[in-house]
């Protein structure tokens, strides 16, 4: 009959009969986190694109992304057919070395007959991403304090909509408003509005947000690029 130590057998009995009292609970937890995020991401690619739900019609705080050059002369002409009274306060938020931008949209603000409305309105700057032939090592640092940047504006303004046309500078915003819709601090809906110049395929902005799912209606001007795009929306041209 073999001998096996009395010491040995405790500690095979000791690790057979609790081992893992302390880690089960912290692993249930994170299970249960991962559940609730991942039940919460599926609502919300669900909803994504279908009405909002209101009560009482309010004015919805409107976040208006402006870029340099075209993009800007293409969304002032988008919200010429805009009802003001229904999207307010507008918060216009261009690349913080775009000044020209933020002119033209305070131009379009003060041509407007009602006074009432165009003191709605506040003109802002984001830091951007990466800058016209910058590194990319340096890139990361810059992209970091403009995701900070952009995470201050969101809370700060609170859009319940968001309407951008494609300068990379919505990519921050758009991002960080979608991760708030998933863990329901605030529910903003995107609504993208492809350049007229993109005839054959999304810029990277559209397409990052085309196939990510973050915005909720994505507009294009060319019949071709809604084939080669399904879910996006074929709205004829802008201009």
């Amino acid at each position: 009959m073999s001998y096996v130590p009395e010491t040995l057998t405790h500690r095979l009995n000791s690790l057979h009969s609790s081992p893992s009292s302390d880690s089960n609970p912290f692993l249930l937890i994170i299970i249960g986190v991962f559940t609730l995020i991942s039940i919460r991401f599926l609502y919300v690619l669900n909803r994504t694109g279908k009405p909002m739900r209101r009560g009482r019609r309010r004015p919805l705080s409107t976040l208006i992304v402006l870029g340099s050059g075209g993009h800007t002369a293409e969304m002032l002409n988008l919200l010429t057919v805009l009802q003001k009274d229904r999207f307010s306060p507008r918060y216009y938020i261009a690349a913080a070395t775009d000044n020209m931008s933020l002119q033209k949209a305070c131009g379009f603000e003060n041509s407007s007959d009602d006074e009432a409305e165009v003191e709605t309105a506040q003109f802002m700057q984001i830091y951007r991403s990466r800058e016209v032939g910058q590194s990319y090592v340096t890139s990361v640092g810059t992209t970091l304090v403009a995701i900070a940047h952009a995470l201050w504006l969101i809370i700060k303004t609170r859009p319940q909509v968001i309407i951008c046309n494609g300068p990379g500078t919505c990519i921050p915003l758009c991002l960080i408003a979608f991760f708030f819709k998933v863990v329901g601090f605030k529910w903003s809906s995107i609504f993208y509005v492809e350049s007229i110049a993109r005839v054959r395929r999304l810029s990277l902005s559209g397409s990052l947000l085309y196939k990510l799912r973050i915005a909720d209606q994505l507009y294009v001007q060319w019949p071709q690029l809604q084939k080669k795009y399904p879910r996006a929306i074929y709205v004829g041209c802008l201009m």
